[in-house]
């Protein structure tokens, strides 16, 4: 995604990128997380080979993470004076951003009207979060 077309008068405040290293950190405590979920589940099961639950589960996750990685890591968020834009046309308005809170790697961006968007694999979370609400009230 190129930089947003800004408005007359409008000027880019912040570019929030999608961090790689938080991204694949993301899948991989969600593979260990589910795997074990997935093994416990199998052994109260009583299945004889329990090991195979993480092993398939860290092997469709990683294969998701690398097929989606490519969108994924494109995402790009611009803030500028009078908008937040997202990706794929997403646009609110700045005054409609309620709160901007830091979740798992990403931020929460919930408007005045009940929307809620995910900014993801931020390396900084809390920084950006503080960024997006600054100056609105």
């Amino acid at each position: 995604m190129t930089a947003p077309v800004l408005n007359e008068g409008e000027t880019l405040l912040a570019t929030f990128t999608p961090d790689r290293l938080t991204y694949w950190r993301a899948h991989l405590i969600m593979a260990v997380v589910l795997g074990a979920a997935v093994g416990l589940w199998l052994l109260w099961q009583g299945n004889p080979y329990p090991v195979m639950g993480p092993i398939g589960a860290a092997l469709a996750i990683a294969a998701r993470a690398a097929y989606v990685a490519s969108e994924a890591l494109t995402d790009l968020w611009y803030l500028t004076s009078h908008r937040l834009i997202g990706p794929r046309g997403l646009t609110v308005p700045r005054v409609q951003i309620k709160t901007a809170r830091p979740f798992f790697g990403s931020v929460q961006v919930t408007t005045t009207t009940g929307d809620k968007h995910l900014i993801k694999y931020l390396a900084s979370p809390a920084d950006d979060a503080a960024r997006l609400t600054e100056g609105l009230r």
